[in-house]
């Protein structure tokens, strides 16, 4: 795609990035077929294709305005485009740099900012957000529908963590929300890994990754929160930790970012990419492992729903099915498994309808063959597809952890 980037825009710090990728854009449309918003609303400028056309006409200087912004906002940042795109269009760094831009030039509706305000004020503090979580339950009998899919049917305490230290050692990220909304599994995946012979290092130093308020176009509060994580984690991983283990696959995808996202900054650069590098998901460890150590009775019938952030932004489609069938768990089949939850963050409370229509589409197709339980990798997901009230939906590693004999 020939561009012509404005002399506003060539002053951007990720100027030349945004004319590369604009430029391997080739319109062959693949990308529409499995977007999820264009399925849903069928306007071309609510798919990838037609949100590119919008990024690249305001970066040539067109007028910018809260329709193109609204246009970017219902994007779930999915990233199933990138999966489908023929010519490898880095799509989700091109939105990235477009909201940014946008965020600087059309102001947001008072009721818009505040919503984001909270979002970014409450999110990203575990201890904020456990005492609001808990007023939330005790008022839950007096909450409309809309809030009250947003809270947990059942929260399954942490049972305790093994306390033996193995030759192998592992970070792992707590994160913001799970710790409140899913306090187990954490707990089952350091049980799981001790079967294996591997010690889990808590890090409690580390915050939120910083994903919310990247996503949120904070972008440089994003981006400090991820400088204080690698400072806090450098010690162990200089002390000889193999990895930094996420259970939520969101986190994940955006630790796995920091070496990108971090590349010009002198003083980071070279331990952001060391950091991405030993950033895993759980299953990337429990894959390559001796997994008859874990003696599983498998009895469950269960779906498997793939998070975007999993076989969209890491590219393990697949490696959560494979590990829970080579435990024995019978997992069913999924139509349309490529296509998200509607969940993607706080995508469902700031685009609730989009959000539910996917959530009921995702749900009937996860229950079409009958499971006992859905599970998933995701604590966004996991909160979002259990808040309708149906099947219940849980983390993957905890159904595994029980099944141990």
């Amino acid at each position: 795609m020939q561009t012509n980037l404005s002399e506003v825009a060539k002053r951007l710090p990720r100027a030349a990035e945004a004319e590369s990728i604009l430029r391997s854009c080739v319109h062959c449309g693949f990308c529409n077929a499995t977007c999820p918003t264009y399925q849903l609303i069928g306007d071309e400028l609510d798919g990838p294709r037609g949100r590119i056309y919008l990024m690249k006409q305001m970066l040539e200087g067109a007028e910018v305005t809260a329709s193109t912004q609204l246009h970017l906002d219902l994007c779930l940042s999915c990233r199933n485009c990138e999966t489908t795109c023929p010519s490898g269009v880095k799509y989700h760094n091109l939105l990235d740099i477009g909201r940014d831009f946008i965020e600087q030039q059309v102001p947001r509706t008072s009721g818009e900012r505040l919503l984001r305000g909270v979002l970014r004020t409450v999110i990203p503090r575990p201890g904020l957000f456990k005492a609001l979580l808990g007023a939330g339950n005790v008022l839950k009998p007096l909450m409309p529908a809309a809030l009250k899919d947003h809270l947990p049917r059942e929260i399954r305490p942490a049972r305790p963590r093994p306390q033996v230290q193995h030759q192998r050692r592992v970070l792992m990220l707590e994160g913001c929300v799970q710790p409140s909304l899913s306090p187990n599994t954490n707990a089952a995946a350091a049980r799981v890994l001790d079967r294996l012979g591997i010690s889990v290092t808590p890090a409690r130093e580390a915050g939120c990754c910083g994903a919310v308020d990247y996503h949120l176009n904070a972008q440089d509060t994003g981006l400090d929160r991820a400088r204080r994580n690698i400072d806090a984690w450098w010690p162990a991983i200089e002390a000889g930790a193999e990895a930094i283990v996420q259970t939520a696959s969101g986190c994940g995808a955006f630790v796995k970012e920091y070496g990108h996202l971090l590349r010009a900054d002198p003083a980071y650069a070279a331990k952001a990419a060391r950091v991405s590098a030993l950033a895993k998901d759980l299953v990337e460890v429990l894959r390559g492992a001796e997994l008859e150590q874990l003696k599983v009775r498998a009895e469950q019938r269960m779906a498997f729903h793939c998070p975007c952030t999993l076989q969209h932004a890491q590219k393990l489609g697949g490696a959560v099915e494979d590990v829970l069938t080579r435990l024995g768990f019978q997992l069913t089949a999924v139509p349309d498994a490529h296509l998200c939850c509607g969940s993607a963050g706080s995508y469902s409370i700031t685009q609730p309808e989009i959000s539910h229509q996917l959530r009921d589409n995702k749900l009937n197709a996860l229950e079409s063959g009958k499971p006992q339980v859905i599970v998933t990798a995701n604590i966004g997901c996991q909160t979002h597809l259990d808040g309708a009230g149906r099947t219940p939906v849980r983390h993957w590693i905890e159904v595994v952890e029980e099944a141990m004999q």
